[in-house]
């Protein structure tokens, strides 16, 4: 390249005063960039410091700063008196890149299960609005006293902040256990604890150490399509089970695929439908299992929030052969972003799950863990559950009115006693779930239909009537009333 030519170039290096990136890490960038895609290639001598300062208007120390940085990482070679040169070891490293590339080679088997499997899992997306499903409520959160617990850890750091234990802080294990022993009728010790990030977590590792490729697994359907997500990205075949008013229908799965080595169960408030688990369900499920030798995830994922009657017992404290798998999440009763789950494994699995979470991520975030463990030892966390579910409640129970005072004609509501969202089914066979979504979303109202949890794979015996979920816990009351206004002119063609 003539000098001329090089001198053009050089001089045409993006460099902006107003970014707040340094100019000499600026220069940098665009003589590595050069180098890389041959511009100036090896061997190639660069103008002298002082050209340099000429002809970007940048001072001396800038270019050398650069120069420094490019010779420390093997790009220029230079001397004192002889000058700076483009080092020829470059182009034994680096090829130039192709105009559009390609992935360099296809995914693996897994990795393409994996990206297909979460593909299924629907985020949410924009400003929360009516009738967003799965979401509690935040703004009751006492974030100042998060805050402040999270604030005394830090200003009083010990040796937990180094590498910690991959089963989780023990203190926060010990809470739990008197918690869930509370609340849920839960058998455990803090051994069995495992803290994760978050209860996706929980199911990836499940399904990972739980099943080989090939293994059957009893899904639910209708059912929560981010726990078949894991189930498939670890090989699994998900055979979907029949929902019906008393939960997941044993007899159909054990007759249909009895070699299945895993059943994922939401006994407590089944989603969608929001049924729970009859008692003679619960029996027949943990006989089936135990005599098959196949384990049960149960998912409890919002049991804290039951409005009517006694809260239900765990399928985990019926458990006799220690083949259930309890999980749970923090997201539902504190925040989202928390990302804070567990699972209860019975004895003899608990140190290969605490082995497994080693290897995904080594442990969960400690500070947080700790903060929890204050939040629930101070009383926070108990007093949090019961204005949260006061608060639920009044939000439930202005939809159940509203619905039966504007849709009654249009929609019946399935069960109603839990959760953070209510199913609602269409009295009339003309609508059609995706088209009223779809509708809504044009008047800027999210409705989930329930088809959105039918696994693709099932048959007529797992077919539901079309409906719609509707997410009432983060919602505001003039939310809900502007939805259900919306969602009457939709179903009634207006």
């Amino acid at each position: 390249m003539q000098a001329s030519h090089l001198h053009t170039m050089i001089a045409a290096l993006p460099l902006d005063r107003a970014l707040p990136e340094p100019l000499f890490r600026q220069l940098y960038a665009g003589l590595k960039a050069a180098i890389l895609d041959g511009s100036i290639g090896p061997g190639m001598q660069l103008p002298p410091t002082r050209d340099f300062c000429q002809l970007l208007a940048v001072s001396r120390q800038t270019v050398l700063n650069a120069y420094a940085l490019l010779t420390a990482e093997g790009y220029l070679d230079g001397a004192v008196g002889r000058g700076t040169f483009v080092s020829r070891d470059v182009r034994v490293s680096i090829a130039p890149a192709a105009a559009a590339p390609d992935l360099l080679r296809p995914l693996s088997e897994r990795g393409q299960r994996v990206v297909r499997a979460m593909d299924q899992v629907a985020f949410h997306r924009g400003p929360l609005r009516a009738f967003r499903v799965g979401m509690p409520r935040i703004d009751h959160f006492p974030f100042d006293v998060w805050n402040r617990l999270e604030a005394r850890r830090w200003r009083h750091p010990d040796h937990h902040f180094g590498y910690s234990d991959p089963a989780g802080y023990l203190p926060l294990r010990e809470l739990l256990c008197v918690y869930l022993q509370a609340s849920r009728g839960v058998q455990c010790t803090p051994q069995q604890i495992v803290i994760t990030s978050g209860s996706q977590q929980a199911l990836f590792l499940l399904s990972t150490i739980l099943l080989a490729p090939g293994d059957s697994a009893w899904m639910e359907s209708p059912g929560y399509r981010g726990a078949s997500g894991p189930l498939r990205a670890s090989g699994a075949q998900v055979f979907p089970v029949p929902v019906d008013a008393q939960g997941l229908d044993v007899a159909y799965g054990a007759m249909h695929c009895p070699q299945a080595k895993l059943l994922y169960v939401t006994p407590s408030h089944q989603l969608p439908l929001g049924v729970s688990m009859s008692l003679p369900r619960r029996l027949a499920l943990l006989a089936w299992a135990a005599q098959q030798k196949a384990w049960v995830v149960e998912d409890d994922y919002d049991s804290e929030y039951r409005y009517t009657g006694a809260p239900l017992a765990s399928l985990q404290s019926l458990d006799r052969a220690g083949c259930v798998v309890y999980v749970g999440t923090l997201s539902k009763v504190l925040f989202p972003g928390l990302r804070l789950g567990y699972m209860v494994a019975p004895p003899a699995l608990a140190e290969a799950l605490v082995q497994a979470k080693a290897v995904a991520d080594r442990h969960t975030a400690i500070v947080p863990q700790m903060a929890l463990a204050d939040f629930i030892a101070e009383g926070h966390f108990g007093r949090h559950i019961r204005r949260t579910r006061d608060s639920n409640a009044e939000r439930r129970d202005l939809l159940l009115r509203g619905i039966a005072r504007e849709l009654g004609d249009q929609l019946a509501c399935g069960p109603a006693d839990s959760g953070l969202e209510l199913c609602a089914y269409f009295r009339h066979a003309h609508h059609e779930e995706e088209a009223v979504a779809r509708a809504g979303l044009e008047r800027g109202v999210e409705l989930r239909p329930l088809g959105h949890y039918a696994d693709p794979a099932a048959g007529p015996a797992c077919a539901t009537p079309p409906g719609l979920l509707l997410g009432f816990a983060a919602i505001p009351p003039a939310e809900i009333e502007h939805g259900l206004r919306e969602l009457g002119r939709i179903l009634r063609g207006r």
